[in-house]
């Protein structure tokens, strides 16, 4: 809505009266700013207790935020994982083909897209 401002009148006062000459987005809240306390740096060790055996005390640094454990590292698939795929995927797809070569039954269609959806699970699982 358009309101004509007379000379005495300041946008806050028409703000107030609830009547906004201009239509103007909200300010942006303030994101950030210190995150240690004034005085300190990351690297200072803080007051409070520290627990033990947590990598944190071991370097001398308390952030005081959560840290997630790491994961363990997984070594792998073992090798028979990429050659199941693999024989899953190439025997659906000949079972699939073999179906409109030799047969006029849909069993060889069916045990053909259940091998193909067995082989996309087995590479889902392969790492």
């Amino acid at each position: 809505m358009w309101v004509t401002r007379s000379p005495n009148e300041t946008q806050s006062d028409q703000i107030a009266a609830g009547l906004h000459w201009r239509a103007v987005a909200p300010p942006k809240r303030k994101t950030g700013g210190r995150v240690t306390p004034a005085g300190t740096t990351p690297t200072s060790k803080r007051s409070g207790s520290t627990p033990t055996g947590t990598a944190s005390a071991a370097a001398g640094y308390d952030s005081g935020r959560y840290t997630a454990p790491t994961a363990r590292y997984d070594h792998g698939s073992p090798s028979w994982v990429p050659v199941l795929m693999l024989t899953l995927f190439i025997g659906g797809a000949l079972l699939i083909i073999a179906r409109y070569l030799f047969w006029d039954s849909n069993i060889p269609m069916i045990i053909g897209m259940v091998a193909l959806l067995g082989g996309l699970y087995t590479a889902t699982k392969w790492r």
